[in-house]
């Protein structure tokens, strides 16, 4: 008697654990067909003049929803004007109803003004939420971003001449220090 209650009761356990939560009833995909969040939704920010342009890159078959996104500043000192976002498409959504929504990719630009005069890395707070077409919704993401300045990596790239620079003035240090050494003073040509 006590090993046919345990065996049902282990039955039933399994069908519990096998059973699909709500959001996925009538789908006929399963949590494994699913992208992660970080490859569903591709966020990057970048700055151009007094804008930030902050850019999703969304997954086939998947979208975001623009009422669900903010950028905020982050940083200290940071003043963030309100952000453009181009006109989306309209969804009925079962659980939330006519939205406007995003499919491939979105870009939003940001007016903002600095009273730091660059004392703290730039930093924005970007939050969005998206679906799958296949029926599953992601909770709200929320990430803090550096966007990329374009004038930095110009100078990174356009002045490698510092790193020899840099490089060079090690070596005339080294040379100079070997010829010194031992209590030998460098004899330099009279002017």
């Amino acid at each position: 008697m006590k090993q046919s209650l345990l065996f049902l009761l282990l039955l039933g356990l399994a069908g519990v654990a096998a059973a699909k939560p709500w959001w996925l009833r009538g789908v006929d995909s399963n949590e494994t067909d699913f992208l992660d969040p970080n490859v569903a939704f591709r966020v990057s920010a970048r700055v151009d003049g007094n804008l930030i342009q902050v850019r999703w890159v969304i997954a086939d078959g998947y979208y975001l929803y623009r009422q669900r996104m903010a950028i905020r500043p982050e940083s200290p000192d940071l003043v963030l004007g309100a952000p453009t976002l181009p006109q989306g498409i309209l969804k009925t959504d079962p659980y939330l109803g006519t939205q406007e929504v995003y499919h491939q990719q979105v870009q939003a630009a940001v007016s903002y003004s600095r009273f730091d005069a660059g004392a703290h890395p730039l930093q924005i707070k970007v939050t969005y939420q998206g679906c799958a077409e296949a029926g599953l919704c992601y909770p709200p993401i929320t990430k803090v971003i550096s966007p990329q300045s374009p004038a930095a990596d110009a100078i990174a790239v356009s002045h490698p001449w510092e790193a020899i620079a840099i490089l060079g003035g090690g070596f005339a240090f080294l040379v100079a220090g070997l010829a010194l050494r031992k209590g030998r003073q460098l004899e330099l040509p009279a002017a």
